[in-house]
Order: structure tokens, then C-alpha cells, then sequence
């Protein structure tokens, strides 16, 4: 689909909820395309466009903003959840046996490591996403993840080097007129679900025994939720910190801070 404004092919549109256009990322805001809509009215619901990127299933078996009926998962998003779950595990364990560790470490074997990694790596980066989709959704907005296929493939070569690039990909939001504010608290649902997952996990790296697939299994769930918190709470680019430093330093300041430390302490001190 072209923007309305500038005539560029956009793959991923933005809808505006005042003139119903649809418009590429530089010309979202109704400010950039001279939005011909009432800007005073209370922000309307649009449903997204159809184009060539499919963002859902046939329109009456998919959500969009203000409804909750239909289904709740896209068969691409679901596609693309498990994709980028399965890279991000080969990723974690190619981390650990790759060139600069290969055949220096104990522990679980490659085949097993990679049982390990999906089971702590699957709830920390499925919950991460589908929190900020919930979130999302309670604002009446819509929302689906897709896979960021360069962040797959920078995950899996980074991973090679030991320091994983974990951008696998990202919960896309339809609709216009979102607050600093409400792109703040869907930004920080992400970290926070895995904060506490990787809580969950710790008594299991704590108190079990050590080198016992349990220990292993409380050990990676807890190191990695962590890392995702902390990676996504950075104040850069499109992380969550970002949207979260912009609505509010203080929260981000309480939830960074804390977080960066407990990682330090834990698998670094």
C-alpha cells in the first residue's frame, strides 16, 4: 500500500483515527499529513488496511481496535512468534558453544542446551511480546507481532561472538493519537513480565543442585529474562526504555537501575 501523503509503499501502514488514511512512518502523525480530519473529536476507531504485508486473517475472524470478538492470534503472527522463539533459542545456545566457547564448558550438551534455552527462552520472549499486545489492546488500539528478519539473522551471527543482538522482532500497534503516557505503560509491560519470570526461575538457580538439569533449566530462565529486561530497558532507538525514558525517567530510572544491578550481582559479581 502507498501513503496517502507521500505516495511511498509502505508495507506496514499507519491508520490515522481522525481522516482514515493510511500513511507511511514519517507522515503518521496527523501533523506530518496535514490530517484533513477533526482533530477535536475523540479518537475514533479504523480498521486496518488491507495491503500487500498481511497483517491478519479474513476481517471477520480478526481483531481489530475496540473489538475483542473473532481470533485473538493472526496465523502470521503465531507463524512469526514461533520463529522468532526458535531462532532466539539456537541463538542462546550457539552463545554458549560457539567460537569462543567451544569446547571449553561443562554442563548440558548441545542438543539438551537447546531444550533448555526454548523452555526459559519461549516464556520470557512470548510473554515480553504479548504483554505489550494486551496492554495495547485495553487501549482500544490494535496489535500483532511480526519478526524482524535482519534482527533474526543479527541475533544468530552476534551469537557467534557470545553477545546475542536480541531484537527478534517487535508488537506492531495500529492507530493514531497514542500518548506518551499510554506508549509508556505498553512499553514497560514487556520488561516487567520478565522480571518476573526470571524471579520465578531464580529459587530454581539458588537452591538447586548445581550442574542438575533443574539448576540449569532456573539458571538460564533467570539470567535471560534479565537480559531481555535490561536490553529492552535501554533508552535507545526503538527499545522499550526509549518510550518508557520519555514517559516518565523516574519509572524508568526504578525499573533500569534495579534491574541492571540484580543482573550484575547474580551472573557477574
Amino acid at each position: 500500500m502507498n501513503c496517502d501523503f507521500c505516495g511511498k509503499e509502505e508495507p506496514l501502514p499507519f491508520v490515522c483515527n481522525y481522516c482514515g488514511g493510511a500513511f507511511c512512518a514519517d507522515h503518521r502523525l496527523p501533523e506530518a499529513h496535514q490530517c484533513k480530519g477533526d482533530l477535536t473529536q475523540k479518537r475514533t476507531i479504523v480498521a486496518p488496511p488491507q495491503t500487500t504485508f498481511s497483517w491478519q486473517n479474513p476481517p471477520e475472524t480478526s481483531p481489530y481496535p475496540g473489538t475483542r470478538t473473532g481470533k485473538v492470534f493472526s496465523q502470521i503472527e503465531i507463524r512469526d512468534i514461533v520463529i522468532a522463539w526458535l531462532a532466539l533459542g539456537l541463538a542462546f545456545t550457539i552463545s554458549r558453544f560457539g567460537l569462543l566457547n567451544s569446547g571449553s564448558l561443562g554442563g548440558p550438551g548441545p542438543v539438551t542446551f537447546l531444550g533448555v534455552a526454548l523452555v526459559t527462552v519461549g516464556p520470557g520472549f512470548v510473554f515480553h511480546e504479548l504483554s505489550h499486545k494486551f496492554v495495547a489492546q485495553r487501549y482500544n488500539f490494535w496489535a500483532e507481532f511480526r519478526m524482524w528478519p535482519m534482527g533474526l539473522l543479527l541475533a544468530l551471527v552476534t551469537s557467534l561472538i557470545g553477545f546475542i543482538f536480541a531484537a527478534p522482532g517487535a508488537t506492531y500497534i495500529s492507530g493514531m493519537n497514542i500518548s506518551n503516557s499510554e506508549n509508556g505503560r505498553i512499553s514497560i509491560a514487556g520488561p516487567l513480565t520478565n522480571i518476573a519470570i526470571a524471579l520465578l526461575f531464580l529459587p530454581f538457580a539458588l537452591f538447586g543442585s548445581p550442574n542438575s538439569l533443574l539448576w540449569y533449566v532456573g539458571s538460564l530462565g533467570s539470567y535471560i529474562n534479565f537480559f531481555l529486561a535490561l536490553f529492552n530497558m535501554l533508552p535507545v532507538g526503538p527499545l522499550d526504555g526509549s518510550k518508557v525514558w520519555r514517559w516518565s525517567l523516574p519509572i524508568w530510572a526504578a525499573t533500569f537501575i534495579p534491574t541492571g544491578v540484580a543482573f550484575f550481582l547474580l551472573f557477574w559479581y
